[in-house]
């Protein structure tokens, strides 16, 4: 019988070798660019038309993000089950992720300071307690679920980029504006995680694929892994070009 084919990598983005490599993986580099571009956002729809962007304010925000959600949030991951199959030692990887954490909740009450938002102060801890309990699977891993993923890695960041922003209280169209962005960063995310659910279980639990497309016209055609993995990977591919795009897009268009 021959042997079932090499497993692929845990994930599109991971790349074998030494430090620098395991690091790189364990970043998520296009998830991270996703999920800052989810700040951009929001930030790009604070200020009413006519005002200029807080530069200092997004920058912060992005900063905060890069090190609660790119490094904490994606080494407690890594700590938890080794999805990512790194050689990064345990003890590194809850150091980062406490320091990162720290410097990151420092940065939330330094914003929050510097925009004059008491309102904001309010959600670090929130962000703290979304990082830790779902990257930890904390409380029987009730808040490791879609629907949290999308609110928390989705229109959380928008959310909180939009209020740095110091929108007008009375303003409802920029509230608006607001809201369907926080909507748009939920939905996106919800998204992703249909699509990378299964390219993870493709890639990492599944040993080998035994399936076959049988045509009208009685041709049978071979379905492997990569076929299967093809459509979804190449979404996300996209999808994480996407946002930044969109980020980008929404910055320009406040110039």
């Amino acid at each position: 019988m021959a042997e079932p084919p090499a497993a692929p990598t845990p994930a599109f983005y991971a790349r074998a070798g030494g430090r620098i490599s395991d690091w790189w993986t364990v970043l998520h580099p296009p998830y991270t660019t996703w999920h800052l571009s989810n700040v951009v956002i929001g930030a790009a729809l604070g200020p009413p038309p006519g005002d200029d962007l807080d530069w200092v304010a997004l920058v912060g925000c992005v900063a905060a993000f890069f090190l609660a959600v790119g490094i904490a949030a994606h080494a407690l991951d890594e700590l938890k089950d080794r999805p990512l199959r790194t050689r990064i030692g345990d003890r590194t990887l809850l150091a980062t992720s406490s320091v990162a954490l720290l410097l990151a909740s420092g940065l939330g009450v330094l914003g929050a300071w510097y925009v004059g938002s008491v309102a904001l102060v309010v959600w670090v801890p929130i962000g703290i307690v979304l990082v830790l309990a779902y990257n930890l699977e904390l409380f029987s891993g009730r808040l490791h679920s879609d629907a949290m993923f999308a609110l928390s890695w989705g229109g959380f960041p928008v959310l909180v980029g939009f209020l740095a922003q110091d929108p007008p209280i009375g303003d409802v169209a920029t509230w608006a504006r607001g809201a369907a962005g926080v909507l748009l960063g939920t939905v996106l995310a919800a998204a992703q995680r249909r699509l990378s659910t299964p390219a993870r279980r493709l890639r990492r639990r599944v040993r080998q694929v035994d399936a076959e497309l049988l045509l009208t016209d009685g041709t049978r055609v071979p379905l492997p892994r990569e076929s299967l993995l093809a459509p979804l990977e190449q979404t996300l591919r996209l999808l994480c070009l996407a946002l930044p795009l969109l980020a980008l897009t929404l910055l320009l268009a406040r110039a």
